[in-house]
């Protein structure tokens, strides 16, 4: 007797244990037994019969492949939009691996259009792939338009590109992708349940011939037609979780096997898309030269405790803008991947000594900058493992032949056991902070003070007030006059900058001018000091035409091309004579880059104007240079004049420099003279011109006046 407590679903999993595992066996039962029983009835059971199994295989080889591809079609537009985000917001060394990624979307929903263009029949489907090429040509033209703008780093531009055409022709083509997945969904399913309905009508056809042939065939027709149903509502369903980026679900075994191998191909793309994932979260995180982790991986909010640290030290390699312009960018990474191989086996060893705590991280930052992320008992722990980093960077690299002077300058910070854990991104932050305070200072290594912070904010504050300053004529210009030490007349005078702040007084040059260089609004305040010298000058030449004003000239505006075509319209709207002009230069900013320096001060001679080098014997001239230069006027800095009276090397130096100035015909001037033994002694040694304290005081306003007043007309 059946029990009638079973589940029905429990009756067809125990059926299915005594049928064929292929559908086309459990057709050939089914079809046996009604040839035994019908014989009248074979001719249509056997076409029946065919008709299915052609069907099933049309729809695993052909239909589902296709509704696969229109599936990762989809799949493909949304993993282009993710990826176009990414590439907007990359930092510039991440962005080949972005348009790798890019790329290769691209030509696979290029190749999938490709495919269902010669496959969809269907003239509503043959239209919305029209729809779809023609939103793949708008989002490919965007695309190209938003690469430009990258790569010129106008990020605004692209980040609108992004969302006023990109996204949106992205959009698009998901829409026409889903319809025609909804479409192909649709057209599958209504065969499916055509082929049901017939196998029903014959079913229904087979029980008035034979009762007992078609309780049989009914049975195994239902058993068949499940089999085939609901694997294929089960692949539906594991398709639909891909779609909506559920990746960990699998689609099961059925018992059926060609089913089973639909389902295991689903699997298998499943897998691939998984992995693909996991390699594009990799280069996401990691460093691609070094293999290391990069600073979003350091700045993950979600980041491993391994990232947790109260200790931080940033090392950045010296010269590495050289090793790369000199030996090659193959050298360069040669040389980046050494260091980090070297810290790496500095940790091991510091790890074993208890020196550090366990699980340190090494993260390659940029360029030549590592950051070194570990929890250290105290400063002196930190102070050794710097150490024996240090000692470890002692031997050379040798690359291609080459050795590479290794030479890491640290910023380390260390937080106290007793207050709370900074975030990351602060300990970054304050790292960078000692980092860049190591090397203003010429120093291997600096410690995070709250003093370095306030100062670099109170920079930031006087940078920011700096283009107001020049605005709001804050600033002033002191001249320091300069007089023959033949004839004892003024030559003329040096302009020198100050700054009278509203709120905190009087700005040292020395606290504003090195910033200003390093941020490029320097160039404001040449311009300023420019104006104000040509002002002055064409006021004084109706009554001292002789004289001269030397205005200095910083490394940027060396850099700037248009820096000489600048300086000729000022001096036609000032109508003040070429030569009444002297530009002076330092030594060390002439040989930043000499070949460019020398162009331009060819240019700015051309239009008769003098020049002068500044602070000469500071810098590291090369006389091959320096007799290619159209200079007139050479300035011995005054860390030669100070007491050279009482040293005797320091006299046969100046002798030297003076003796060369005459050779390559220039005037020597000497600055910083402050005493009348040192005039003697410059006069004895053939100097031309001085300029110090013992002549004349730097004058403005009324001082300045009243010596313009008192020179003889």
């Amino acid at each position: 007797m059946v029990r009638s407590d079973i589940p029905k679903s429990v009756w067809h999993a125990r059926l299915g244990a005594y049928l064929p595992q292929r559908i086309s066996w459990r057709l050939a039962l089914g079809f046996g037994l009604m040839v035994v029983m019908m014989v009248l009835t074979l001719g249509q059971a056997t076409l029946q019969g065919y008709s299915q199994a052609s069907l099933n295989d049309h729809f695993a080889t052909t239909d589902l492949p296709r509704m696969l591809r229109v599936q990762s079609l989809s799949l493909q537009t949304e993993g282009v939009g993710i990826a176009l985000t990414r590439l907007v917001y990359a930092p510039r060394e991440n962005r080949i691996a972005e348009y790798t990624d890019i790329d290769a979307r691209n030509r696979r929903i290029d190749g999938i259009i490709e495919l269902l263009a010669t496959e969809l029949m269907d003239t509503d489907q043959e239209t919305t792939l029209k729809r779809l090429q023609a939103c793949r040509a708008v989002y490919a033209e965007a695309f190209i338009d938003t690469a430009d703008e990258i790569e010129g780093n106008n990020l605004p531009a692209a980040t609108a590109l992004l969302h006023d055409r990109l996204n949106p022709a992205l959009k698009a083509m998901l829409v026409e992708s889903n319809s025609l997945l909804q479409r192909e969904r649709g057209r599958i399913e209504a065969q499916v349940e055509q082929a049901r309905h017939h196998v029903e009508q014959v079913a229904l056809w087979r029980a008035i011939v034979s009762g007992v042939a078609i309780a049989l065939a009914i049975g195994l027709s239902v058993g068949t037609a499940r089999s085939v149903v609901n694997p294929l509502t089960q692949i539906e369903e594991a398709a639909q979780r891909i779609a909506r980026g559920d990746y960990a679900s699998r689609v099961s075994s059925t018992g059926t096997q060609e089913v089973d191998r639909v389902g295991h191909a689903l699997n298998s793309m499943t897998q691939a898309v998984v992995r693909h994932q996991h390699e594009l979260r990799h280069l996401a995180f990691h460093d691609p030269l070094t293999d290391l982790p990069n600073r979003a991986m350091l700045l993950q909010p979600d980041a491993s405790g391994a990232m947790v640290g109260n200790s931080v030290a940033l090392m950045d390699l010296a010269r590495l803008k050289t090793i790369n312009e000199t030996l090659g960018y193959a050298t360069g990474d040669t040389v980046i991947k050494a260091i980090a191989l070297r810290i790496n086996d500095v940790l091991q060893g510091a790890a074993e000594a208890d020196l550090i705590g366990p699980q340190p991280v090494l993260a390659r930052i940029s360029g030549g900058t590592f950051a070194l992320v570990f929890n250290a008992p105290d400063r002196d722990s930190v102070d050794q493992l710097r150490g024996r980093i240090e000692v470890a960077m002692a031997a050379p690299a040798v690359c291609n032949g080459h050795s590479v002077d290794l030479n890491l300058a640290f910023g380390l910070v260390a937080n106290n056991h007793n207050a709370p854990l900074q975030a990351m991104d602060a300990l970054l932050r304050n790292a960078e902070v000692a980092l860049h305070s190591a090397k203003r200072a010429a120093l291997g290594f600096a410690w995070y003070s709250e003093a370095q912070e306030a100062a670099r904010l109170g920079h930031l504050n006087l940078l920011s007030d700096l283009r107001l300053a020049v605005a709001t004529s804050q600033l002033q210009m002191w001249l320091q006059p300069k007089f023959s030490l033949v004839t004892g007349s003024a030559v003329g005078a040096e302009a020198l900058v100050r700054w009278q702040h509203p709120t905190r007084g009087f700005v040292s040059p020395a606290e504003f001018v090195p910033f200003a260089e390093q941020t490029g609004y320097i160039t404001l305040v040449t311009d300023w000091m420019l104006d104000q010298a040509l002002h002055t000058l064409a006021i004084w030449q109706t009554s001292h035409p002789e004289l001269s004003i030397a205005v200095n000239v910083s490394t940027r505006d060396l850099q700037d091309k248009d820096f000489a075509q600048r300086v000729v319209k000022k001096l036609t709207a000032s109508r003040v004579p070429a030569h009444s002009l002297r530009l002076e230069i330092t030594e060390s900013g002439l040989m930043n880059d000499a070949q460019h320096s020398i162009s331009l001060l060819h240019a700015l001679r051309e239009i008769g104007m003098p020049l002068s080098i500044d602070d000469f014997g500071t810098g590291y001239s090369s006389l091959a240079y320096l007799q290619q230069m159209p200079v007139s006027e050479l300035k011995i800095d005054r860390s030669f004049i100070d007491g050279v009276d009482t040293q005797p090397g320091t006299q046969k130096l100046v002798k030297a420099m003076i003796e060369m100035g005459h050779g390559l015909d220039m005037t020597v001037t000497a600055e910083g003279v402050e005493t009348e033994a040192e005039r003697a002694t410059i006069i004895r040694l053939g100097c031309d011109v001085i300029q110090g304290y013992l002549t004349g005081r730097p004058l403005h306003g009324v001082a300045l006046q009243a010596w313009f007043d008192g020179l003889p007309t």
